[in-house]
């Protein structure tokens, strides 16, 4: 136990030391002082509200030094000053993530982030500029949950439960595109990141982050707490389909990470972003929607299929080029060991990972990840929720309470229905 929480301690240490307090207002820099666009310098991905998830965490082990207080309320006060100009909507970068950014530290705002989105919102959807020509043509709308209209959808559900104004609104304007956006397929539903219509590149992500999965995760959550059966019915219609995607030789549940596949890249990934550790949240989503069954059995056993998934692929091992060179929350280790002890399930399995992420630290502070194809395969150590030192510390922290005997957990916007 102390040695997880010496090492988020040191970890968040690392990082706390780093954060800039300037005339830009606070912000944390990217590796080897690179400097996020000033777009994202807000965002929960590589942003400083990023930084409010660990601050939720440390608040769970003890309280708050002067210093983090004084970062929480700049980040709070920062965030809401931007809400006004915001376009950019999603949950890695924009809106959605201020949104829960500003109610994990209890801070005003969420209200203003609902109205804002509301504004932003055409009828296909919400614009940004990155969905466009190479690879998708003009004015292209993604629907997927990290970065398109899911996310919304899982704001305005998280809106309503936290008591924040126009969180209905919200929820009808994404749920409408998400369902006129459906795919009929003799499997059941389907969703795309981009539909066909607007894809240059016809290939689908399934998993989680940007494809399917999560998708009906969102899609069945507002139907939960909106009282939409139909938008229940249409989730429990995509989980179908993406049964038909997936591999369960082994009595696991794996859903490949490209359709059609890349030559070269891994058929499966097993972590958050687009592998069964993020795609088992589907199932406790359509459970809590009041759905039991899919496909000839419970939301329960495709659940814990996918948690089998992970715990016999050999991760954390690098087991050749390619395979585990991430530590971090969106792909790597910490996302996996902080889902497993959010479910309360392969604990023993859940401290192993924290045991190596102590082990693999570097001078017991940062972790440097691998992209074997490179020249340099060994990356520069980041500070980041996502992919950096300060998401790790959190899954640390949550490890050291677990160990003893403490399983308290944050809910997030992408887990509360399933801790």
């Amino acid at each position: 136990m102390n040695t997880y929480w010496g090492t988020a301690e040191a970890a968040w240490r690392w990082v706390l030391d780093q954060v800039h307090y300037d005339d830009d207002g606070v912000w944390i820099p990217l590796p080897a002082g690179g400097v996020l666009e000033p777009e994202a310098r807000d965002g929960m991905y590589a942003g400083v509200a990023g930084l409010a998830h660990v601050l939720a965490e440390v608040r769970l082990v003890r309280s708050w030094t002067a210093e983090e207080q004084r970062l929480a309320d700049l980040i709070a006060a920062q965030l809401r000053a931007g809400i006004g100009t915001a376009v950019d909507f999603t949950f890695f970068s924009g809106l959605v993530g201020t949104i829960e950014a500003l109610t994990l530290l209890g801070a005003p705002g969420a209200d203003e982030a609902v109205a804002r989105l509301l504004e932003l919102s055409t009828p296909g959807g919400w614009a940004l500029d990155y969905f466009g020509p190479p690879r998708f043509v003009e004015g292209a709308r993604s629907h997927d949950l990290t970065a398109g209209t899911a996310g919304v959808l899982l704001a305005a559900v998280w809106a309503r439960r936290h008591g924040v104004a126009g969180n209905k609104e919200l929820a009808e304007k994404a749920a409408e595109i998400l369902l006129a956006e459906r795919e009929e397929v003799p499997t059941g539903l389907n969703w795309r990141a981009v539909p066909v219509r607007q894809s240059v590149v016809q290939r689908e992500v399934p998993n989680f982050s940007h494809g399917l999965a999560g998708i009906a995760t969102a899609i069945a959550l507002a139907g939960a707490e909106f009282g939409r059966q139909d938008l229940v019915e249409a989730a429990a219609s995509g989980a179908r389909h993406l049964v038909s995607l997936g591999d369960t030789s082994d009595g696991g549940f794996r859903v490949p990470q490209r359709i059609p596949q890349l030559e070269d890249m891994e058929p499966f990934a097993y972590g958050w972003c687009h592998g069964p550790t993020g795609t088992s949240l589907l199932w406790p989503a359509l459970g809590h929607a009041g759905v039991t069954e899919v496909a000839g059995s419970s939301v329960t056993d495709w659940h814990n299929r996918c948690l089998h998934s992970v715990r016999v692929s050999g991760l954390p091992e690098r087991r050749y080029p390619g395979f585990w060179d991430n530590d971090g929350r969106c792909c790597g280790t910490a996302g996996v060991g902080d889902r497993l002890l959010d479910a309360g399930e392969h604990i023993d399995f859940a401290l192993h990972l924290a045991d190596v992420l102590v082990e693999r630290a570097v001078d017991g502070v940062c972790w440097r990840f691998i992209e074997h194809r490179a020249d340099e395969p060994l990356l520069p150590a980041r500070l980041d929720w996502m992919q950096g030192a300060a998401g790790i510390a959190g899954f640390l922290f949550h490890a050291g309470r677990v160990a003893r005997g403490d399983f308290s957990v944050v809910p997030r916007i992408d887990t509360w229905w399933a801790l």
